[in-house]
């Protein structure tokens, strides 16, 4: 076990772990950030997804010893309840959760586009959330509330204090 000094959500963290542990055990059991999901554990289905240094990672199979020194921000870095950033809001105006596990996933994974393609269109949508999992059937909603935060020029993603 070793002390480290992660950023999340625009705050430093100090951890005692494991350097290879993955980083969302940290962010859910000793952070107790519970917007990241534990799905597979494999990677493959996109419920963990956090932003390191802006860009959408798996968090199941991040190690903690690949994020030391980077900014990572998950799902309640983006807004508050009080104040949801807009592609939060979108998706409750969209009702596009029904379950709901795999909403982390595809928000953090469209914020990401939204950084990158602040208008993109219907297909660069799609092709941006094809590697999350989403079993409910929601998908056209999540389409649309994407779609409609882009329409009011979501901002990029970016840490805050807290």
């Amino acid at each position: 076990m070793s002390l480290s000094r992660i950023r999340v959500n625009g705050a430093d963290r100090d951890v005692v772990s494991e350097p290879d542990t993955p980083l969302l055990y940290l962010l859910r059991n000793e952070l107790s950030l519970n917007g990241p999901k534990f799905g597979c554990g494999l990677g493959q289905c996109g419920a963990c997804i956090v932003h390191v240094d802006g860009a959408p990672r798996r968090s199941c199979v991040t190690a903690l010893s690949a994020v030391v020194g980077k900014e990572v921000v998950t799902l309640e870095g983006l807004g508050t309840p009080e104040r949801p950033h807009p592609l939060q809001q979108a998706f409750i105006d969209e009702q596009a959760a029904q379950c709901g596990y795999c909403m982390n996933g595809m928000i953090m994974r469209a914020a990401a586009l939204l950084a990158r393609t602040p208008r993109p269109t219907r297909d660069e949508i799609t092709t941006a959330l094809s590697a999350n999992l989403c079993r409910c059937g929601t998908h056209m909603r999540i389409v649309r509330a994407i779609a409609r935060a882009a329409e009011g020029g979501a901002p990029a993603p970016a840490g805050r204090e807290g």
